[in-house]
Order: structure tokens, then sequence, then C-alpha cells
């Protein structure tokens, strides 16, 4: 089945149909820029854009960078404020006249992997580490989704989130070089391995595209690969979501 898939992230908000068989786009990558600030009517607007883009009019997948249960919006670190407590599935299919179902960026990231990229048939504790504006996270054990795990508001050593200084969007803020920034994401890295023992890390959003300028300076003892679907992920994973809400109702 082909359904619209759409990845709202900090700076962007993208969109493609995917064959949920294989997993692959069956279009072309449309994205928008994400409106600042990125207030709840804002990003809706966007949403049907892209939904129009695609003279699209099946149900449709959406990621969100917050701690999402049943399509409420629970935090907002990446986004605006007014988003906490927003029912946005609701919102999204009032404002585009479509069925939405939405789920967790980092959630959605993870599903794509498990089921078409890199956590393939891996057993244990997965971890799938997404790294761009901020830092989103998504948890399989033995197969099976451990929803909303946000490892990126975890607290650095001053107090602060680690996503702060260790996202990507630091490492551009700050003109660090990959060596710099390398060992910011280890000592993450290492913390997890530290508290959570997974068997598995793998590593999404915008910097999977770069692993080679960074994966040999990691000294964690657990496995790290690139996320398979680089930065498809949350847009495959959307669609997986949709079409496995659609099959429970």
């Amino acid at each position: 089945m082909d359904i619209l898939g759409i990845d709202i992230g900090g700076s962007g908000i993208k969109g493609a149909i995917v064959n949920t068989d294989n997993g692959m786009l069956v279009s072309e990558r449309y994205r928008l820029p994400t409106p600042q600030p990125s207030l709840p009517n804002e990003v809706t607007k966007v949403i049907h854009q892209i939904i129009e883009h695609f003279n699209y009019q099946g149900p449709v997948g959406v990621t969100f960078p917050s701690i999402i249960k049943k399509g409420k919006c629970y935090t907002a670190n990446n986004v605006h404020k007014d988003w906490i407590n927003t029912q946005i599935d609701d919102l999204f299919e009032k404002y585009c006249d479509r069925k939405i179902f939405v789920l967790n960026d980092a959630d959605a990231a993870a599903e794509a992997e498990m089921k078409f990229g890199a956590g393939v048939n891996k057993d244990g504790l997965v971890l799938t580490i997404t790294v761009g504006t901020g830092i989103g996270s998504g948890a399989f054990f033995n197969g099976e989704l451990i929803p909303n795990i946000e490892l990126g508001t975890l607290l650095g050593i001053k107090g602060e989130k680690v996503e702060l200084y260790i996202a990507d969007s630091a490492r551009k803020r700050e003109d660090l070089s990959f060596k710099k920034w390398a060992k910011r994401f280890d000592f993450l890295l290492n913390h997890i391995v530290d508290v959570l023992n997974p068997d598995l890390f793998i590593i999404g959003g915008g910097v999977s595209k770069k692993m080679e300028r960074f994966e040999n300076l990691l000294t964690v003892n657990v496995p790290v690969v690139a996320a398979k679907n680089q930065n498809n992920a949350g847009i495959i994973g959307a669609a997986i979501f949709a079409l496995d809400q659609i099959e429970i109702v």
C-alpha cells in the first residue's frame, strides 16, 4: 500500500509517498521550512500544503518531535510551547479533512530501521539515536517498540539537556569539527551504555550521512551503525505507523 509519510523537524517539514511493502519512496521528497515560530496553526498549514502537493487522498502518517500519547503532545523541546496538550491528530484532521496518525519522530525512525533497515532481525535492546536539530531516541526490545524514550533530555555535567550541546545544530552553531563534536557524542553513547546496556546503536538524522567522518572516533563498546534509511527514516516510519493503525481499526 502506498501511504504519505510526513516528518516534522525543527528546521524543515518533508514528505513523500512510501510503498509500505518494501519501505521505498515512490515519489520525490517535498520539503518546506518549518514555520518560525512553530505555532500549531502555522505548522498545520504546512502539513496541508504537503498533502495538496501530492494530490493525495488517503490516510497520512506524521512524525512530531515530542512525547506523543494517543495523538496528544506532552512536551515541546524543539517546537513552540503552545503545542503542549494539543491533540495533534484532531487538529491536523480537521484542517486537512482526512485521517492522520501522529507519533514521536525518533520512534518513527526506529520503526523504519527495524522493518526495512539496520535493525532487521535484531533482537535485544536496539536504540535508534537521531541527531539533528535535537537528539531523538527510539527503542525496540526484542522487536517491540518502547515508545517516547527521550534520551536527548538527559542532563549533562552542568545540568543542561545534553541535546543542547550534542545535537547537530550545536555542532553547526559552534562551528565544531567532527573530531571535537564526536567527543561529546561519544560521551552520550557511553553514558547510555552505563544506564541501559543496549545491544545496538543505529544513528539516524542528518549526521547518518557523514558517519565516516566520526565513527572511528567513538569508544563505546556496543556496535554503532548508520541508519540505512538515513534522513528518510522518519517519513518511512510515519507511513508504516499509519498502515499499522489502519489495520488495528
